[in-house]
């Protein structure tokens, strides 16, 4: 048996996207960003409201960044989800995180943050603030990659977030091979 529970914004899982930015006077803002993810190859979308910092800091210099939030900055990537760019100046101090200018866009990476997707704006909703973006660049802390260079999820610890009981959970567990588990069904009878 199944509950229906109607129309609701639930996936699994849902990534934390910490979005940084710079205002037109080269200040950083970030904010966490609750809906986004993957739009097609080479590119990411984030809904972000037009209200926000973020958003009139996108539109100024076309860029953006998104980064994975981890366990480690927990406390810091719920913050800057809760409290408003346009209500704290010292928003990126007081959560913590150290700026870094992107080489690839006009927006900041964060130390704290061991991987980064770095942006060039493609469109912008001015309705519901979905965004598009290019991502020109990923980078990653060498502290998170394996022994082959690839990023680890043991090492990295990224946040999810659970949509119905407001909650962030990590990802971590080994649950089988993509591209090679299914093939047992292959040639089932």
């Amino acid at each position: 048996m199944r509950k229906n529970f109607g129309s609701q914004t639930w996936l699994y899982p849902m990534p934390v996207l910490i979005i940084g930015t710079y205002d037109e006077n080269g200040n950083p803002n970030v904010m966490n960003a609750a809906w986004g993810g993957i739009y097609d190859t080479g590119k990411i979308f984030v809904c972000i409201d037009p209200s926000h910092k973020t958003a009139a800091n996108m539109l100024k210099t076309g860029s953006f960044t998104v980064s994975i939030g981890n366990e480690e900055n927990l406390v810091a990537c719920d913050y800057v989800g809760i409290v408003s760019g346009n209500d704290e100046p010292n928003k990126v101090t007081k959560a913590g995180f150290t700026a870094v200018k992107s080489e690839f866009v006009n927006a900041p990476c964060f130390e704290e943050l061991p991987m980064t997707l770095e942006c060039k704006m493609l469109s912008f909703d001015d309705k519901t603030g979905c965004t598009t973006g290019e991502i020109v660049n990923i980078n990653a802390d060498e502290n998170i990659l394996d022994g082959s260079g690839k990023i680890s999820l043991a090492k990295f610890t990224p946040l999810c977030y659970d949509p119905v009981a407001h909650n962030y959970v990590t990802m971590g567990t080994i649950a089988g091979k993509a591209f090679a588990d299914g093939k047992k069904l292959i040639d089932k009878k």
